[in-house]
């Protein structure tokens, strides 16, 4: 079938919105040298609001060349839920409390590993946190881990190849260590309902290999910079909390909440609402609310939501054209430019598919889900969370993928070999 025009114009705004991903340094530099305009080009240099930008761009052109009608049309058959879903377990994971009770956690573990304590605590944060995922979604693990590397590592002044290596560990850990269960993982969520995965077929089918792969790439980067990691000295004091017991369950009360509701987002926005008014009457227990961030985050993924709609014609195709093999590797490859959960929603419209292209598809998109930003929904959470600790508050998308690339080969290890 013949892409139409706006399927054509959306296309090529998607791919220009790839290039302007890999350019945000390009807007930065602009800044410094127009300071007279600094502040768009400072707007078109953050890395959350390019798919948002373009996605603009679209709606903009689908008014003028199919009219309001077809656009609005358009715009509510896009689901929309996922950027919002982010956006809330952003917020609330993201609270001191949180924050806290997870550092508490972490550190409580690290203790029992006879290691040093910035290298056990650094393998634990790399390893249980991300698998926590499977049961507190994948956006909130990226919200608590990227918080915590940035208070315990990343403003420590490490080395920028620790950070790097942190980094590429961090997204692909992520990406793997949600398929546990049936719900945590966004490329899962699209396709479990309509091909009967429940959580004990993901454990057995997926979570086993991605927890072992995890712990892998955990492993290996502790070792990797075990010298830099023992010389970092973390609290001497024991696990404490700093906050009433009370005032913490009630934050987790708030995140079960969102989480168990996920799909709702008439009952997950206004827990989160009413988070945000339990905050204000305890301020005296709380840092400023990521709101930004996470409305930030949000504008990305609707953005990439938007564009990515308008890329069914020539994706599924692609898709449906691949023997098994090669649909794990297309899919690992072709996540790192769409998105891991838009691939697998595509892949699930395709009929009477087998068990082997189901498995192949998965795999492959959740072993892709760390070499860039849009890879994977919860990404943009932990690059808007670390990038001020990169020189010029932004992270390379090449360094990125290099450092992405030794874990993404042990997922494909575990995903083809075990």
């Amino acid at each position: 079938m013949d892409p139409t025009s706006i399927e054509l114009i959306a296309a090529i705004l998607f791919g220009v919105a790839l290039i302007h991903t890999f350019s945000t340094k390009f807007f930065e530099r602009l800044a410094h040298l127009q300071p007279a305009h600094a502040g768009i080009w400072h707007f078109l240099g953050e890395v959350e609001v390019v798919f948002g930008f373009w996605a603009t761009i679209l709606v903009i052109a689908m008014l003028i060349i199919n009219g309001k009608e077809s656009a609005l049309t358009y715009l509510d058959g896009q689901s929309f839920t996922e950027p919002l879903f982010v956006f809330a377990i952003m917020v609330v994971a993201g609270s001191r409390p949180i924050l806290q009770f997870a550092m508490v956690c972490v550190k409580t573990i690290a203790q029992l590993i006879p290691w040093p304590d910035g290298k056990a605590f650094y393998f634990v944060t790399l390893s249980f946190v991300p698998l926590l995922g499977s049961f507190i979604t994948e956006p909130a693990a990226m919200t608590l881990t990227g918080l915590i590397l940035l208070e315990r590592y990343y403003s420590k002044g490490i080395s920028v190849r620790l950070k790097y290596i942190t980094l590429g560990v961090l997204f692909v850990n992520i990406s793997i260590g949600g398929t546990m269960t049936s719900f945590a993982a966004p490329p899962v969520l699209m396709v479990a309902e309509k091909w009967g995965w429940d959580s004990i077929f993901m454990f057995t089918t997926f979570g086993w290999k991605a927890a072992l792969a995890v712990l892998v790439n955990a492993l290996a980067a502790t070792f990797l910079f075990q010298q830099e990691l023992s010389k970092i000295k973390q609290r001497e004091d024991p696990p404490h909390l700093d906050v009433p017991w009370l005032v913490v369950l009630v934050h987790l009360f708030f995140l079960v909440g969102v989480v168990v509701f996920a799909h709702h987002p008439v009952v997950f926005i206004g827990l989160l609402l009413f988070f945000i008014g339990f905050t204000h009457a305890y301020e005296r227990y709380q840092d400023r609310l990521i709101l930004r961030e996470g409305l930030m985050i949000a504008f990305f993924l609707a953005g990439l939501v938007i564009l990515g709609g308008q890329q069914k014609w020539w994706l599924q195709p692609m898709l449906s054209g691949m023997d098994n093999t090669a649909l794990f590797f297309g899919a690992t490859l072709l996540t790192a430019i769409t998105d891991n959960a838009a691939l697998t929603y595509l892949g699930s419209l395709l009929e009477e598919t087998s068990a082997e292209f189901r498995y192949s598809l998965v795999a492959g998109a959740v072993t892709g889900g760390g070499l860039t930003v849009i890879a994977n929904a919860p990404n943009p959470a932990g690059f808007s969370i670390l990038k001020g600790s990169f020189k010029d508050g932004a992270i390379h998308p090449l360094g990125l993928l290099v450092a992405a690339l030794p874990p993404t080969i042990v997922s494909i290890l575990a995903f083809q070999f075990l």
